[in-house]
């Protein structure tokens, strides 16, 4: 037996309970891990409230990221070995399979070496993020070197992975902060302009940076009505993806504006790119590579022990964090 961490009913926080599971033997194409680590998203709060992409089918398990050790293959594993130390990447439904355990049943091709010289917590804080941020800017957006991208909520983990990735191309990365609190923070982790959008006019900041021609991409969670402020800020032909969805408003297509600047606004979710073998081997490779050369250095924000994940949970949607909230288990 196993604790794991389920839930009998949508709602908060406080509707994740603890109990002990039977983890059972992998079939073919599975593995086995003991997880170390636990990287939260807001997927899972989404998840978790009945707010997200599928309904849970209840009682639900919850989990897509997390730092593990590998314990037994199923038949037909190729590539793995016990006591390999490895990553779980978010590439599958929390319907079919989950992470917030001590060990955990999950799919091999949803399972990655863990890259040398990072530990579980930051092993925990890598894949959703920059493979979140890579499908946008560079697999579908094809960022380059000299382009601006516009990033709301730049706080957050998937927002600090753009910037870095923006950086790693040679792009012009623009974070969008609500408050003054986080500015000097985001200006050390990389970015080269901050627009505080409780005090400036985020489209008036990004047309002088980029002197009247605006931002080439726009790569949002936040969605809502400041998606009229975004079109207000990129170029002709530009791009805005939106990925999520935090505002909680509905979100208007400004049709007249799209029209006169020939513009993309997209609906995009990680999924595209783990769903397709050769975009996701291209963009673990990218991250790796990343990963190597210090271009890409995941940031944690702070660390719960797995009793606390319902604090943890608490946290991840108090908008305080910088960057990622990772859960511990085990010693």
């Amino acid at each position: 037996m196993t604790q794991t961490v389920r839930f009998h009913e949508t709602g908060g926080p406080e509707v994740l309970q603890f109990e002990d599971i039977e983890v059972g033997k992998p079939r073919p194409g599975e593995i086995r891990v003991r997880i170390e680590a636990i990287g939260l998203n807001r997927a899972e709060a989404m998840f978790r409230s009945g707010a997200y992409l599928e309904d849970p089918k209840l009682p639900a398990g919850i989990g897509y990221e997390a730092s593990a050790v590998v314990e037994a293959l199923g038949e037909g594993v190729d590539g793995l070995a016990e006591g390999d130390a490895v990553s779980v990447i978010p590439a599958f439904s929390m319907n079919d399979y989950s992470v917030y355990a001590e060990q955990a049943i999950v799919p091999a091709y949803a399972v990655t070496p863990r890259p040398e010289g990072v530990d579980a917590v930051h092993g925990a804080a890598v894949w959703m993020p920059y493979l979140t941020a890579y499908g946008a800017l560079i697999d579908v957006g094809r960022l380059g070197k000299g382009e601006s991208v516009i990033i709301p909520a730049a706080s957050s983990s998937v927002g600090l992975a753009a910037i870095q990735i923006a950086n790693q191309v040679g792009a012009t990365p623009i974070a969008a902060t609500r408050t003054r609190a986080k500015a000097d923070d985001l200006r050390q982790a990389g970015a080269d302009h901050v627009v505080i959008t409780e005090e400036q006019d985020l489209s008036a900041e990004v047309l002088r940076i980029t002197d009247n021609a605006g931002a080439r991409m726009a790569f949002d969670p936040v969605a809502g009505p400041g998606v009229e402020t975004l079109v207000d800020a990129l170029a002709s032909e530009g791009i805005l993806f939106e990925y999520g969805a935090l505002s909680g408003q509905p979100t208007p297509f400004p049709l007249i504006k799209t029209l006169n600047k020939a513009l993309t606004m997209r609906g995009y979710t990680l999924f595209e790119v783990v769903g397709d073998p050769s975009r996701f081997e291209r963009g673990k490779d990218f991250i790796r590579r990343g990963l190597e050369s210090g271009a890409l250095q995941p940031t944690v924000a702070r660390t719960f022990p797995l009793d606390e994940i319902v604090a943890a949970h608490r946290y991840l949607e108090s908008n305080q964090q910088f960057g990622k909230i990772v859960v511990t288990v085990g010693a």
